[in-house]
């Protein structure tokens, strides 16, 4: 077909020649299916909006017929019951009332506009929607390739495991057999000997009085003492001899009976009980070191300017496009990225430069008061309780953060006039469960905590500044002193100021001397000037990293500005997928492409057998 002489214009994919069938609102532009799935899950345009040309024009759905009335089609939706709907609903036996909304038993019925019901439901989806598509979706082909590992070495590892389970089952068996053998000749047996010996007693008792009556009556006088007594002798002889033969054994069977002898100790048993071990079953996990990877460069993405502060000394970020910020003057606003302020906390903290606030995993602000208790301001932004109130009047608190591996909450103290700091970390119900103050040496570990933070490996980050040189302290999460960084190896020293890690255990930290941020491994090693000196980041002072996109939110010190940064990106390996030519061949343009898709095959086949097994 000449598209050049037809009428009609075809709408080709932005990106390459393929057919349009989605549109990305924030771009703007035109996406194929296969670029859609680059375009959601590349990093730099993760949070856009992609729609559907359904949604983008006023687009007639497809009609289909009704099944319960073929002369209609549906038109209506019927939320309780969840299912579409003709224009003859109220014929069908549970709508039968023509009335939008009535009872029926004790259901009731709200039938609504289906294209309205359609968009309800999606806006309500959005979420999951969205990670699928940016997250799911990328992490495929990782697990993919890890399920086809597992597959080439499950057979053999069961195969080894069956065989050691075999050989602690007999050994167990062997075990048991002994026991029973011990209990049968050496326990019961005696029992049932002693049985028997008092039986054939009674037995001869009651011979020797049957034989005495005999005497009695039938024996001479003259015979009967000598009968008599050689009867007596008989019968002590006897007891006497069953006294010796036999040792006393009780009818109780005790414990020491069946007490395990050398060659059937406790351990053996124990040893052959746990080695069969049963392990939580968990989702596959994928690592960030196999997804993500560095770029050349920090680029700037946005900057913004926050209205109502005067500097931003900290920033906690809420999503990706929500941040708190502070300037250390009660002024702790909600901003989003036009900087319009969203909502104020009235009662914060007017201290300057330290990390007055952090989020939690459910969206709730953490923050220090004015009067130095530590609230929480409910996701509604309706509600302030107080999370961990002051009662050691001569410690205040400079800092917090809440983890989320543990849930609890990490504050820098700070004791007055002393130079003197230390770490407290408190559960989810507020209640004290750890104290990090001193060295493996004894000696102090902070001076002035001014902001903190936590790794991906649990280490506790503390920017501890008191008015001088001061240091990046890293400790273990049980409180053990790892490394402190005091400044890179052309041997300046360092002023340090807010802190953060990132998805890659990376530990940046601003600097306010050389006025950059400084990224150091998860062992204390120097890595890069991140950030230097610019047109729009002059001083930076707090930093707050977005793990959902990866993204960098920096503050400065001497401005109310914001700047987003992106260094991370995803690995360009994972995002190549096998995409049909214009030309209607459906072959894979890269070697990688059809590996992929035999492994997809592979495990669908495995699957299947395993379900038929």
């Amino acid at each position: 077909m000449d598209t050049a002489s037809s009428p009609y214009q075809v709408h080709l994919c932005s990106k390459c020649s393929g057919g349009t069938e989605y549109y990305c609102v924030s771009c703007p532009c035109d996406l194929c299916p296969q670029c859609k799935e680059n375009h959601v899950k590349d990093l730099q345009t993760i949070d856009h909006d992609v729609v559907s040309h359904r949604d983008k024009i006023s687009y007639i759905p497809t009609q289909e017929i009704c099944v319960r009335h073929p002369s209609h089609v549906y038109t209506k939706y019927c939320e309780p019951c969840q299912v579409p709907v003709c224009d003859f609903w109220f014929g069908h036996k549970s709508h039968k009332l023509p009335v939008r909304s009535f009872l029926f038993g004790k259901k009731k019925h709200k039938i609504q506009d289906l294209q309205k019901a359609y968009k309800t439901k999606r806006q309500q989806h959005r979420g999951t929607i969205h990670t699928i598509r940016s997250e799911a979706l990328f992490y495929r082909p990782v697990l993919l390739t890890g399920i086809k590992a597992d597959f080439k070495t499950c057979h053999t590892e069961l195969s080894r495991l069956q065989s050691k389970m075999l050989t602690k089952a007999q050994r167990l068996k062997g075990l048991i057999d002994y026991v029973v053998y011990d209990l049968l000749n050496y326990v019961l047996c005696d029992f049932d000997f002693k049985h028997r010996c008092k039986k054939k007693k009674i037995e001869m008792i009651r011979h020797i009085v049957r034989l005495r009556r005999y005497e009695h009556r039938y024996v001479q006088p003259a015979f009967t003492f000598s009968a008599l007594q050689f009867l007596s002798f008989t019968k002590t002889a006897l007891r006497k001899d069953i006294k010796t033969a036999l040792p006393q054994i009780h009818l109780t069977l005790h414990t020491s009976q069946l007490s395990m002898t050398e060659s059937l100790n406790k351990e053996d048993v124990m040893e052959s009980l746990s080695a069969i071990q049963i392990t939580e079953r968990g989702n596959r996990r994928v690592g960030n070191q196999c997804l993500l990877k560095l770029t050349s460069g920090a680029e700037l993405h946005q900057s913004l300017t926050v209205t109502g502060v005067g500097c931003c000394f900290h920033i906690s970020c809420v999503t990706s496009d929500r941040v708190w910020v502070s300037d250390g003057r009660n002024n702790l606003m909600l901003t989003d990225t036009t900087g319009v302020p969203l909502h104020r906390v009235k009662d914060s903290c007017s201290d300057y430069d330290r990390g007055l606030h952090t989020v939690n995993s459910e969206s709730e602000l953490i923050y220090i008061d004015r009067n130095y208790n530590i609230n929480k301001l409910s996701k509604d932004m309706k509600t302030t309780t107080t999370f961990i109130e002051r009662t050691d009047s001569t410690w205040r608190p400079r800092c917090v953060y809440w983890s989320p591996s543990t849930g609890g909450l990490l504050v820098g103290m700070y004791k007055d006039n002393t130079d003197t700091g230390k770490v407290t970390r408190y559960n989810q119900s507020g209640q004290l469960t750890q104290t990090i103050q001193y060295h493996n040496t004894g000696r102090r570990l902070y001076s002035l905590p001014l902001y903190i933070t936590e790794n991906n490996n649990g280490d506790v980050v503390v920017s501890d500044f008191n008015y001088g040189p001061g240091a990046v302290v890293v400790t273990k999460r049980g409180g053990r002193h790892r490394f402190s960084y005091t400044g890179p190896p052309s041997g300046s020293v360092l002023y340090p100021y807010g802190i953060c890690t990132d998805a890659l255990s990376h530990i940046l930290v601003c600097d306010r001397i050389t006025k950059t941020v400084q990224m150091i491994n998860k062992d204390g090693q120097f890595l890069s000037h991140l950030l230097t000196k610019s047109e729009e980041m002059v001083s930076p002072c707090s930093l707050s990293y977005d793990v959902n996109t990866h993204r960098l939110w920096v503050g400065s010190m001497f401005k109310n500005k914001v700047c987003v940064y992106r260094y991370i990106t995803r690995q360009e390996a994972l995002t190549d997928e096998h995409r049909p030519r214009p030309d209607g061949d459906t072959r894979y343009t890269t070697p990688r492409q059809k590996t992929v898709h035999r492994m997809q095959q592979l495990v669908e086949t495995q699957l299947n057998k395993s379900k038929t097994h």
